[in-house]
């Protein structure tokens, strides 16, 4: 069973960066996505960049250009660059993976959750 560990979140000020790290451990799938999400206090579960089983990538136009999504295939670690902080990434941000080419932003198909890591960016 495969299971997701995230670490790295933290509190930053507006304008810095985190990079976010998921771990996976078990029997993974070989045809695989795997995406960030985040939610906000009051807010919708969203996600904002997802990878798949041979590298292709994808992001939501909030976090273009300051996020970016990359996996160590050798070592099973997801990361998330968030570069140019803003207030509004203040969230609990989730890993998350299902066993499929990324077709999908919706949570709902996502089989597999991390138990998610804060970020907290400070005007």
């Amino acid at each position: 069973q495969v299971q997701l560990v995230e670490s790295g979140g933290g509190s930053v000020q507006a304008g810095g960066s985190l990079r976010l790290s998921c771990a996976a451990s078990g029997k993974f799938y070989s045809s695989y996505c795997m995406g960030w999400f985040r939610q906000a206090p009051g807010k919708e579960r969203e996600g904002v960049a997802r990878i798949d089983s041979v590298g292709r990538t994808g992001y939501q136009d909030s976090v273009k250009g300051r996020f970016t999504i990359s996996q160590d295939n050798a070592k099973n670690i997801l990361y998330l660059q968030m570069n140019g902080l803003k207030p509004e990434d203040t969230a609990m941000y989730y890993c998350a993976a299902y066993r499929a080419y990324c077709y999908t932003w919706s949570a709902q198909y996502y089989s597999v959750w991390g138990q998610g890591t804060q970020v907290t960016v400070s005007p």
